[in-house]
């Protein structure tokens, strides 16, 4: 935590009090472990958060519309169209990520792992 952190410090000015802030003090102690253990686990919440956010205003405008306005054009319904093929496609990942793991577990470990 200590070198990632330090980062913020080559910002001219302010960079020591974002470190401090970020720190909680003056050094890595239990107020910054308390800060990015929580850090870490809201961040993948509020990426899938943001991720549903996008896909709905995506699929409710268009991706090739950016200035919204609607058109008249035939389109294809999100429902139950994408939202078979996006199920499919996270059905063979999820596939294919189980085999892996239950199959060949040790397919991507490294060969030190195994050295006595």
């Amino acid at each position: 935590a200590t070198v990632i952190t330090n980062l913020f410090s080559a910002i001219p000015y302010i960079g020591q009090t974002l470190v401090e802030w970020a720190w909680g003090g003056f050094s890595v102690d239990n107020p910054t472990l308390t800060r990015f253990f929580a850090l870490h686990f809201l961040l993948p919440f509020v990426i899938v958060g943001l991720t549903l956010v996008h896909l709905t205003f995506l699929h409710e405008t268009g991706s090739n519309n950016p200035l919204g306005i609607p058109s008249d054009c035939d389109k294809i319904p999100f429902h139950p169209y994408y939202t078979t093929k996006d199920i499919l496609g996270f059905a063979l990942m999820l596939i294919l990520l189980v085999s892996m793991v239950l199959f060949s577990p040790n397919l991507l470990g490294d060969p030190e792992n195994f050295t006595p």
